[in-house]
């Protein structure tokens, strides 16, 4: 499925949720499906807060705004350019969403990756060269937000194989479509 034929015009797709939830895989295997570019919003971090995260401090909203406004920047780039995109972000808290939303002008999906406590511990301590260790899982979890019932949002299980994910995600996208 390509992505003009999802909507009559760009649009911009977070993937999102939790540390160790998948955003990275899903986000980057989605974008592909869709002939789409992916950015991981990690990337987009100031080194302050990798730093900060790495030694086992949770973000806290101050820290996290100039991060959502380059992220927010990036999707609105993209789309002012007339292109779609696809960025990983863990847009915890609505208020985080809602300034994203403003930045792309409301042109903007999120798909939320759900997943278990127990999953997410067992993914996150899976993982290796990632500087978010699993002890902030905690933290994230509390400041988590859950998107259902928002607009825009379509949730998807990561109890099962990433191809089986982004496949949801795929049909969720097209059904708001």
């Amino acid at each position: 499925m390509q992505a003009e034929h999802m909507t009559s015009s760009p649009t911009a797709i977070i993937v999102m949720g939790v540390s160790g939830c998948g955003k990275s895989s899903v986000g980057a295997d989605l974008a592909a499906l869709l002939g789409l570019p992916f950015i991981e919003g990690d990337a987009l971090h100031p080194e302050a807060n990798v730093d900060k995260m790495a030694a086992g401090t949770p973000l806290t909203d101050e820290d996290r705004w100039p991060w959502l406004t380059i992220i927010g920047e990036t999707m609105a780039d993209a789309l002012a350019k007339g292109q779609g995109i696809v960025v990983s972000c863990s847009a915890l808290k609505k208020i985080y969403r809602d300034h994203l939303r403003r930045a792309t002008s409301g042109r903007l999906t999120f798909v939320y990756l759900e997943g278990s406590h127990a999953l997410l511990s067992a993914r996150m301590g899976a993982r290796t060269g990632h500087f978010m260790p699993p002890a902030l899982l905690e933290s994230q979890l509390a400041t988590l937000e859950v998107p259902t019932g928002e607009a825009g949002v379509i949730t998807v299980s990561i109890d099962q194989p990433v191809a089986a994910i982004v496949a949801d995600a795929s049909r969720g996208l097209a059904s708001l479509a």
